[in-house]
């Protein structure tokens, strides 16, 4: 596996953060930036020059994580030649299905099956219900295919999210990269840090991902009751305070972001689905706890790992790095210290971030989690 990472800053040319030594051979380039950057269509023809081969795809964040850094307003860039195994990358755009669900399923179908090790999701993120999407390829998925990736960011304005494969960033794209081969490895994992508070109560009307009422009474009015002052800050103070809901009493409990809220409906949308009958808790953390959890993640997914990674893709939630404030790379520089410093780490900020949970095959969409996808060949 060879690997170049650059970063661009605003205005700037891309520069070299290592790997120059060598050119890449029909290399995947990921690339990862905020809304604005990636909106400017003279990005993608850069891109091009310095890889004219490339598997080119964009991601809109909210902070890019390369190396041991955690930048905001820039885009980062990693490209990797595969030496030993190959991959495909497919994409679909949510006008092109009736639900993501379906569209889910469509995307997974145009894979070959046979020698497919893993598939990793970069996802429009400001319109789409995450779970179904998911729930979408696991009702096709086969066990030994593992799935992981993230909702594209928009810092946390929530106002539009991008992403593409080989042409300029656009709403609604979702890319699904299929990574095949013998010798390949990848394993991945996720873990929060984020503690219950408060009453529990039961979701009494939901439709999918949108929230209405809990006990009866509407959810977005019991929500701005307990943040107070805080709710004049909306949808942004969410992201300090999420949700845990309990499907039912076996099953983990899913940490929800609400995405927007609807004050004429009085109504809140989350990034997954929130079914109705399940129980709900308020939620909040502390830097070290944040930083905890980012360990917890990574020692998840080393467990059981034969070589050691040559790559991980990072994939953290907003809310952690509003937390986080000016502590933010602790969580990445945690992480380094558990996988090791040779690994090129890449990633970003997310609206919902995508793997099982541990020692579970079913990938899930998670908000709030340090999600760690590791790679060797």
């Amino acid at each position: 596996m060879k690997i170049t990472q650059a970063v661009k800053e605003a205005k700037q040319p891309f520069r070299i953060l290592n790997g120059n030594e060598h050119k890449l051979n029909n290399p995947l380039v990921l690339v990862f930036g905020n809304r604005y950057a990636l909106e400017d269509q003279a990005l993608l023809k850069e891109v091009k020059a310095l890889f004219p081969d490339g598997h080119i795809v964009f991601g809109s964040t909210a902070g890019e994580i390369i190396e041991d850094s955690v930048r905001q307003g820039s885009v980062s860039l990693t490209a990797i030649e595969f030496e030993k195994c190959n991959f495909e990358v497919k994409r679909k755009n949510v006008s092109e299905a009736s639900d993501e669900h379906q569209l889910g399923q469509k995307l997974l179908n145009e894979f070959s099956k046979e020698g497919l090790k893993h598939i990793f999701l970069v996802s429009e993120g400001s319109s789409i219900n995450g779970s179904a999407l998911i729930e979408g390829f696991e009702d096709v998925r086969i066990n030994n295919i593992g799935l992981s990736g993230g909702l594209c960011g928009d810092d946390d304005r929530f106002e539009r999210t991008l992403a593409s494969y080989n042409e300029s960033p656009k709403e609604g794209e979702i890319i699904a990269i299929g990574f095949y081969g013998k010798s390949l490895e990848i394993t991945s994992a996720n873990y929060g840090g984020w503690t219950p508070f408060g009453p529990e109560r039961i979701i009494t009307k939901s439709e999918k991902n949108i929230l209405f009422e809990l006990d009866d009474q509407p959810a977005l009015d019991l929500y701005k009751k307990y943040l107070g002052e805080k709710a004049k800050e909306l949808p942004t103070s969410a992201l300090l305070y999420p949700l845990s809901v309990r499907i039912n009493e076996k099953a983990e409990p899913l940490v929800r972001t609400i995405l927007t809220i609807d004050d004429d409906a009085n109504t809140m949308t989350l990034a997954g689905d929130v079914p109705e009958g399940a129980r709900v808790q308020l939620m909040m953390s502390t830097v070290d706890d944040i930083v905890d959890g980012a360990s917890m993640a990574a020692q998840y997914a080393m467990k059981g790992r034969q070589n050691k990674p040559e790559l991980a893709i990072l994939v953290s939630c907003v809310g952690r790095k509003l937390v986080m404030d000016q502590r933010t790379e602790e969580e990445v520089e945690e992480v380094i210290s558990v996988i090791g410093n040779r690994t090129a780490i890449t990633g970003f900020y997310s609206y919902g971030e995508m793997a099982p949970f541990a020692g579970q095959d079913a990938c899930k969409l998670h908000n709030q989690t340090m999600t760690l996808t590791l790679f060797s060949e």
